[in-house]
């Protein structure tokens, strides 16, 4: 019997991208294909920061229901399809602790040596980015919208049809009236730029 791939192999993220990019699309078979490849591990990373089993099964349903909502935001030139849906369980994970603090039988506030009254909950860490993680972001972004300047606008088309609309490289080439070794052509020769300008742009900021 084959096994089946590993959901980090690289044939596994292609087919997660994909599956993202259909949901965007408001493909609810593409999202009941999601849930059941990712369903088991986002579980796992939920369990070990909520540990009430009963909270954390709520958790994955508020997970896949802000990733049926977010699945627009997803780009899959910052992050990496398992990666992005392990941020989401782990924030709601962290959330859901947050809000159970009120609840004894969950967690015990204690009083310390100094006489003030503080929580285990007091560790944890924001799920807010900080202000070095924002600017980060913002100077992705600008260096992503810069590379994606530097491409065609042939190549620009075809990589966002392909990648933020999920569709094939056939769709692609029916979508714009090309040959499809043109597209694959444009995809190909986009991709390797896009990559080589953001490699040069995060050396230059070593």
């Amino acid at each position: 019997m084959t096994s089946s791939p590993s959901p980090e192999s690289d044939a596994a993220t292609q087919e997660l991208g994909r599956l993202l990019s259909r949901i965007a699309l408001g493909d609810r078979v593409a999202f009941a294909t999601l849930y059941r490849l990712t369903s088991a591990r986002l579980f796992g990373v939920v369990l070990r920061i909520q540990a009430d089993r009963s909270a954390a099964e709520d958790v994955l349903q508020e997970v896949y229901v802000n990733v049926w909502r977010a699945a627009q935001s997803f780009n899959p030139t910052l992050s990496q399809p398992l990666t992005w849906l392990r941020s989401i369980a782990r924030n709601r994970a962290i959330d859901s602790l947050r809000r159970s603090q009120t609840s004894p039988s969950t967690v015990t506030a204690y009083v310390g040596a100094d006489g003030e009254e503080t929580s285990p909950l007091d560790k944890l860490p924001s799920d807010q980015p900080g202000p070095l993680a924002l600017l980060e972001q913002v100077a992705e972004q600008r260096q992503l919208a810069h590379c994606l300047q530097g491409l065609s606008r042939e190549q620009r088309q075809s990589l966002a049809l392909t990648y933020y609309q999920g569709l094939s490289h056939t769709e692609v080439a029916q979508h714009l009236v090309q040959p499809l070794g043109t597209v694959k052509s444009w995809v190909r020769r986009g991709l390797a730029a896009l990559k080589d300008c953001l490699e040069r742009a995060s050396t230059a900021l070593r």
